[in-house]
């Protein structure tokens, strides 16, 4: 497979993630009652939505298509958030979401870890910060 193609696929899946993340803490927010814990998720969740900008517009500029939109997998993870979360306190919406931003650290190393030119592991990596970040001002939450 050609390197291009290859390096696309991988930076999609990480704005994949992101949009999965924006979509989570829709769920998080509406769940929530603290002002104080949702202007927190508010914050983390506009930073997702930054990241998603700044990734689309990369993968265009390199001549590829951005894959906005959650797909199948997106989808489903949706659908059981919202099972799992039912009517929660907010230690418990935090806790999914500490859960939830990990999850999309582990999936930003994995592809960090892929076959990137040296400007998109930057960005890959600038993203990841950003996440671990956002790990970091939920744990101040609880």
């Amino acid at each position: 497979m050609d390197n291009k193609v290859e390096l696309i696929k991988s930076l999609n899946e990480l704005l994949q993630g992101e949009y999965m993340a924006i979509e989570s803490f829709n769920n998080f927010i509406s769940r929530l009652q603290k002002e104080s814990t949702i202007t927190t998720f508010q914050d983390i969740q506009k930073q997702h939505r930054k990241n998603t900008e700044t990734l689309a517009n990369y993968i265009q500029n390199i001549g590829g298509r951005p894959d906005e939109n959650l797909g199948l997998k997106g989808k489903m993870g949706d659908i059981m958030l919202n099972m799992e979360l039912g009517s929660s306190m907010d230690y418990e919406v935090i806790k999914k979401a500490i859960d939830g931003e990990t999850k999309g650290v582990n999936m930003a190393e994995k592809v960090l870890r892929g076959n990137l030119d040296d400007k998109s592991r930057k960005l890959a990596g600038e993203i990841l910060q950003n996440d671990r970040e956002s790990i970091k001002k939920l744990n101040g939450l609880i």
